[in-house]
C-alpha cells in the first residue's frame, strides 16, 4: 500500500518541489537584479530574502496561490521593484511577497489581530496592519446596487480615509496606507466564503478609488484572487473594469489601471 500511495503523491511531490524551486529562485533574482548601484551591491534586502528562503525550503506549507498565479505578480514585481506594494490578507505567501519586493515598501492588511499576533511572532520584520472591515458577505448584492444612489460612492468624489457615508470606502485604515501611492495592490483577503464574513467589496471598491487617485506617472496594477466566486466577478467588473483587465490566470484576475483624477462620471 505504501509502495502505491508512493506512485500517487509522488507528482504532486514533483510540483511541490518545481514551486519552492521557483520561489527560491524567484528570491534569489530580485536580491541580485535591482540591487547594483555604482557598481556596488547593496545588502540591506537580504534578511528578509533569505529567512523566506529557509522558510520555504524547510517548510511542507506552500503559498496559497499556484505556481502560474504567481508569475503573474512576479513579473510585474521584477519590473517595477523597488515599489509600493499593498497586500490585503496575511498568510503563508508573506515572506514570499515580502522578499519579492527588495528594498520596496511591502504593507499587508489583515482582518484578524490574532492572526496577525501569530505570524509576527514568527516574522517581526513583516509589515502587517489589523483592518476593520464594516461590511459582510450577505450584503454584497444590495451594496453594488445602493452604492450608485450614494454621492460619497461616486466616482470623481469617492474618498477613503473618514468616509463614514459609503460602507464601500475602507475609511479607518492605518495612515500608512493614505500617506502612498500603491503601485501594486493584492487583493486576497478578507474572509469571503460565508455569509458573516467580511467578503473583498470594500477591498475592490478602496482599490479602484486608489487607482484612479493616483497622482505619480504610471498605472496601478491590481491584482485578485478567488475570481471563480460570484462577488469577487461582480465587483471587478464593476469597479476594476474589464477593460482594464490584462491577464487572467487561475483565480487570478489582474488590472492595470490608468489614473482620472476625477475626469469620469463612473468607473468603467
Amino acid at each position: 500500500i505504501s509502495k502505491v500511495l508512493g506512485v500517487v503523491d509522488k507528482p504532486r511531490y514533483v510540483a511541490i518541489g518545481l514551486f519552492l524551486g521557483f520561489i527560491s529562485g524567484a528570491l534569489l533574482m530580485s536580491a541580485f537584479s535591482s540591487k547594483w548601484s555604482s557598481n556596488q551591491y547593496s545588502i540591506t534586502s537580504m534578511p528578509v530574502q533569505g529567512k523566506a528562503i529557509l522558510h520555504y525550503a524547510t517548510s511542507k506549507i506552500i503559498p496559497q496561490q499556484t505556481l502560474e498565479e504567481v508569475t503573474e505578480s512576479f513579473n510585474v514585481l521584477q519590473s517595477l521593484s523597488p515599489c509600493n506594494f499593498l497586500i490585503y490578507g496575511l498568510g503563508y505567501d508573506s515572506l514570499m511577497w515580502a522578499g519579492l519586493n527588495p528594498n520596496g515598501t511591502t504593507l499587508f492588511l489583515e482582518e484578524s489581530p490574532e492572526w496577525v499576533a501569530i505570524v509576527l511572532k514568527d516574522a517581526p520584520f513583516l509589515n502587517a496592519k489589523t483592518v476593520p472591515y464594516r461590511t459582510q458577505l450577505k450584503d454584497a448584492d444590495r451594496l453594488l446596487q445602493t452604492y450608485k444612489t450614494n454621492p460619497d460612492c461616486q466616482p470623481g468624489r469617492a474618498f477613503l480615509k473618514g468616509n463614514q457615508n459609503c460602507p464601500l470606502a475602507l475609511e479607518n485604515l492605518p495612515d500608512d496606507v493614505y500617506l502612498k501611492e500603491w503601485d501594486v495592490i493584492m487583493i486576497d483577503a478578507p474572509r469571503g466564503y460565508s455569509p458573516e464574513h467580511p467578503g473583498r467589496m470594500a477591498a475592490v471598491f478602496s482599490a479602484a478609488v486608489m487607482a484612479r487617485d493616483r497622482k505619480r506617472p504610471g498605472n496601478t496594477h491590481v491584482f485578485l484572487h478567488d475570481c471563480d466566486r460570484p462577488v469577487e466577478q461582480n465587483y471587478a467588473n464593476e469597479f476594476l473594469c474589464t477593460k482594464y483587465r490584462v491577464g487572467n490566470v487561475g483565480r487570478l484576475w489582474h488590472f492595470e489601471i490608468p489614473p482620472n483624477n476625477g475626469a469620469s462620471s463612473s468607473f468603467c
